[in-house]
């Protein structure tokens, strides 16, 4: 019991999408498909690039990384989600609610230090492709890999860390569909100014710089192109970036949106609507986008299935 005589929330409940019996059976097989498109998508491009030797360069070993960190995203968050379709009601502990989030936090950080990653190698090829192969070594990399998953780590440490230090006494409901750090908040005893202003400041400062690096490196990208004479070099040019462009667009578009609008709506069952796109249906979409829109990745895939109906 804590001092103001109220008992002290151990565990929580998940409020979800809707209360609505009928929309659950509508969204629980709309969203284990989208959850199967996902796994079965990121995982096909990641045996794809790994067993396709003309697929074995930079841009599709980071391709291959934001597969796996997409799987990462939408499992930490998308199988709650889904018992929360089945169940009256959903509860999830403490410490269980913190590794959500944690996890979550991680790969939706990476997601964003592997775009901009993508960016800069997309810039190497085109404004230096004489010195593509030492600037994107093997060594620079896995340095830009390793980055990436740190920076996640870091960005989702800082936010796990004050989580840890709130005491949440009183109500328990969470009305949200995932364990999300502003709805955890809201719901703590919390006086401290610095669990608000920090980790906001640090989720803050990684879409700052990444989006950064991307418009930066898709300026001079830009620049390259536009020194191009011929239209059919400048097409080939920007098609190699049409992908990255779309999946770029896609995520930092709904992920702005909810962090740029006011506290005080942050729970409103619009703002959990567009919620569910970055984390659930955008892992969905990357390996469509990357797949449908590139000849290379279609290519590799016509003569994997080739060589597998030769050997059958």
């Amino acid at each position: 019991m804590s001092g103001n005589n109220c008992t002290d929330v151990t565990e929580f409940i998940i409020l979800g999408l809707t209360d609505d019996p009928t929309l659950h059976v509508i969204f629980f097989l709309i969203f284990l498909g989208v959850y199967a498109v996902t796994l079965v998508g990121n995982l096909s491009i990641i045996i794809l690039i790994r067993n396709s030797s003309q697929l074995h360069t930079p841009m599709y070993l980071f391709l291959s990384h934001l597969a796996f960190v997409d799987i990462g995203y939408s499992s930490s968050v998308t199988p709650l989600m889904l018992i929360n379709f089945l169940t009256e009601e959903t509860s999830i502990s403490l410490g269980g609610c913190v590794a959500q989030f944690c996890f979550a936090a991680t790969f939706g950080s990476a997601e964003c230090f592997l775009l901009a990653v993508m960016a800069y190698d997309r810039y190497v090829a085109i404004c230096s492709p004489l010195l593509y192969s030492t600037n994107m070594s093997t060594r620079v990399c896995t340095l830009l890999v390793t980055t990436s998953y740190l920076g996640g780590c870091v960005n989702s440490w800082i936010s796990t860390g004050f989580l840890l230090n709130l005491s949440f006494c009183g109500s328990n409901k969470i009305n949200h569909f995932f364990c999300d750090y502003s709805p955890l908040l809201k719901l703590s005893n919390n006086q401290d100014d610095l669990a608000e202003i920090l980790p906001a400041a640090s989720a803050g400062s990684v879409i700052v710089i990444t989006v950064f690096i991307i418009i930066i490196s898709y300026v001079y990208i830009l620049f390259s192109v536009l020194k191009i004479k011929s239209t059919e070099g400048r097409s080939k040019a920007l098609s190699t970036c049409t992908s990255h462009l779309t999946a770029v667009t896609l995520f930092y578009g709904t992920s702005t949106f909810i962090y740029v609008m006011p506290k005080s709506s942050y729970s409103t069952d619009q703002n959990k609507v567009v919620s569910v796109f970055y984390p659930v249906m955008i892992p969905m979409l990357n390996p469509l986008i990357y797949s449908l829109r590139n000849n290379e990745v279609k290519g590799a895939l016509r003569k994997l299935m080739n060589r597998k109906h030769r050997f059958s």
